[in-house]
């Protein structure tokens, strides 16, 4: 190669080096398995009421315990870098505190769930909660199948439902929702879906899922941000609040430990009764 022929060499490198890095930037949602933030897709304000719904189960956690009743410590054990722990739980000035903290050598985390206390199908499922601080962890408010590994058809055995996971790492006003389904080799998705909601990482705010035969609906403070209709469960299914762990160290290099997530409250709707109507009268 000749003198003059170098700098052309190293403009091309350069230029390649900037598509390259171009293209990464562009697709790092899809790198992410994680579609790119929208705005809401109507600038109606719902609430169940105005859905056509109806309050049947509710946890505000007024109490200074869980409610055994209602929730268990759920996966008690190792789970992904961590380790779930009941000590990583508490009920406490009118909150769920779900916790990630360091203790010894140990990450211990919160979790719990509804399963074989409360389980159901269709609805409006909302909880109002503020979310953790760091990096690393993430919040996660979902609904899970206990037959999911079972089969691979989601209307005979049912979905992970992530109504709102929050990684901070996707940037500080953006809430993803997800679903899942067929656990295992063939495991589908819908991608992740993620919502832009500025300051939604400051104080408490609404997240939501309205679950019918025909279709999800994904809401952050009554906003309606997505609709799908794949992978619809047709069975039962329980609730679940967790802090989650990744599953590399490096991943958590810039976590503050403590963090929690604070749950306000809990609350599944279902549709109103319709009134029947009348036959006419004979006169």
């Amino acid at each position: 190669m000749s003198a003059n022929d170098k700098p052309m060499a190293g403009n091309r490198l350069a230029t390649g080096a900037g598509l390259l890095v171009l293209l990464g930037l562009l697709c790092a949602p899809d790198c992410m398995a994680q579609r790119p933030a929208q705005n809401p897709i109507s600038q109606t304000r719902y609430t169940p009421a105005d859905l056509g719904y109806e309050l049947v189960w509710e946890d505000q956690f007024n109490g200074d315990t869980l409610d055994p009743k209602k929730w268990e410590v759920r996966g008690v054990g190792p789970r992904a870098l961590g380790f779930v722990s009941p000590e990583a739980v508490k009920v406490e000035g009118g909150c769920l505190k779900l916790s990630a903290l360091k203790k010894e050598d140990r990450i211990l985390i919160g979790a719990v769930g509804t399963q074989n206390r409360f389980m159901t199908k269709y609805g409006f499922f909302e909880c109002r909660a503020q979310l953790q601080k760091s990096p690393g962890v993430w919040a996660a408010f979902w609904i899970q199948s206990p037959e999911i590994s079972k089969g691979e058809d989601p209307a005979r055995f049912g979905a992970e439902i992530d109504i709102m996971e929050f990684f901070k790492k996707l940037g500080p006003d953006i809430v993803s929702h997800n679903v899942h389904w067929a656990y295992g080799p063939h495991q589908q998705t819908t991608r992740g879906m993620q919502s832009y909601r500025p300051g939604v990482n400051e104080g408490f705010h609404d997240f939501a899922l309205e679950w019918t035969p025909e279709k999800y609906a994904f809401f952050v403070d009554g906003y309606k941000y997505y609709e799908v209709t794949a992978g619809l469960s047709q069975i039962e299914e329980y609730l679940i609040l967790n802090l989650e762990l990744p599953a590399t160290v490096n991943e958590i290099k810039d976590t503050v430990f403590p963090d929690v997530f604070l749950v306000d409250y809990v609350k599944v709707y279902k549709p109103k009764p319709r009134n029947p109507v009348s036959p006419p009268s004979l006169r």
